[in-house]
């Protein structure tokens, strides 16, 4: 975890998958899921290398039918990152993609019928080294629960999670992960509080089918914000009608925010006004463009005039304060150079840069006398 987070992390128990701890004291994992055709699986490893160089944890596809198994197998070949295969309701496929290395399913274990299909899942499962995510969605709970209840609550969608880790704790199967996710974030925020409260097993946090790019991530926020603050949830993804690669963005964005997750650049940017000194928003806009590729933490402020401009410089590794008739950088909070408007971008960048190769050295230097 991020030092200087003031959040208390719920205990929970950790699982892995693959090599992601998710739980306990892991950090928390930020996953996404590929929209490509299962059965391209060139498309399929091409987008999973995309959502891994943005920081991807964790990567799900779908998987509902068996040509789509053989084909996760090949994916999971050529994939780096942990693979959860998403299924429902055919026990055979889930048995098929736990042969192929499977690093974790996606599976409820009450939608795949009679008890020895979930017997043969969750001993294969066991066999395998392999977790279980139990998703539970207000969109598809089961019959008798819509109406039971009407019309999806919070405590339907906890009665729902209970009935499917039921299955699992008769089979003595404690390795699994919970989601209980709907579009609605008062509705998911109130089933994830309860249900942090009756298991130890890690929490998979989402608003389901939250919408598109800039109004999904502002419900997401909001209603991630509010549990992630309560120190519920152990790994997260962020459903955007968009780009899956802006999903995994959106997650990092989400957890620097709470001091949960260092990652990338943290930029400190001031909205821009008529005191400005140099284009803000463009400057801005260019430097998050160029520096995507950056996964050292650092925080850079880019602020317009000497109002903000030195006091946040002081707090950030490097900070640029719009000033006339060149505005100053401050490296490490002391003053270090001046730059003109003309190079600004190229010069800043190169800054950066040269800051996240020192972070780098030093970093190896540590983990070199360390070992």
């Amino acid at each position: 975890m991020h030092a200087h987070s003031p959040i208390k992390r719920r205990v929970s128990r950790q699982i892995h998958v693959g090599n992601v701890a998710v739980g306990g004291d892991a950090p928390i994992a930020v996953q996404s899921m590929t929209n490509t055709d299962t059965l391209d699986v060139e498309a399929t490893v091409a987008q999973i290398a995309q959502l891994e160089k943005a920081g991807a944890d964790i990567v799900r596809v779908s998987v509902p039918d068996m040509d789509a198994a053989e084909a996760f197998g090949k994916i999971k070949r050529l994939a780096n990152v942990p693979l959860v295969a998403d299924i429902h309701f055919d026990y055979k496929i889930a048995l098929r993609v736990a042969e192929l290395g499977v690093d974790c399913l996606r599976i409820n274990p009450g939608n795949i019928g009679r008890e020895d299909r979930v017997h043969a899942v969750v001993s294969a499962a066991r066999e395998h080294g392999i977790p279980i995510r139990i998703g539970v969605n207000a969109g598809s709970l089961e019959k008798d629960l819509q109406k039971k209840y009407g019309e999806p609550t919070p405590a339907a969608l906890v009665e729902s999670a209970m009935r499917h880790i039921d299955y699992l704790d008769r089979l003595d199967f404690p390795d699994f992960k919970v989601s209980v996710k709907a579009s609605d974030v008062f509705m998911a925020v109130a089933a994830y509080r309860d249900l942090a409260t009756r298991i130890e097993q890690p929490l998979h946090l989402g608003i389901t089918e939250a919408g598109g790019l800039r109004s999904g991530t502002v419900k997401s926020s909001i209603g991630l914000g509010m549990l992630l603050m309560d120190g519920i949830g152990d790994t997260i993804r962020v459903s955007l009608a968009a780009d899956p690669v802006e999903e995994i963005k959106v997650g990092y964005d989400m957890l620097k925010s709470l001091k949960l997750r260092a990652k990338g650049i943290n930029f400190i940017a001031c909205p821009s006004c008529s005191r400005q000194n140099f284009d803000v928003i463009s400057t801005m806009n260019q430097l998050e463009e160029r520096l995507e590729d950056v996964m050292t933490p650092l925080n850079v402020s880019v602020i317009g005039c000497v109002v903000n401009g030195p006091g946040e410089a002081k707090e950030t590794d490097i900070g640029l304060t719009g000033g006339s008739p060149a505005n100053l950088v401050y490296i490490d909070g002391k003053p270090a150079s001046k730059l003109r408007n003309d190079h600004l971008v190229d010069d800043l960048e190169r800054l950066i840069r040269d800051k996240v190769r020192e972070k780098q050295q030093q970093e190896d230097n540590t983990i070199a006398r360390s070992v």
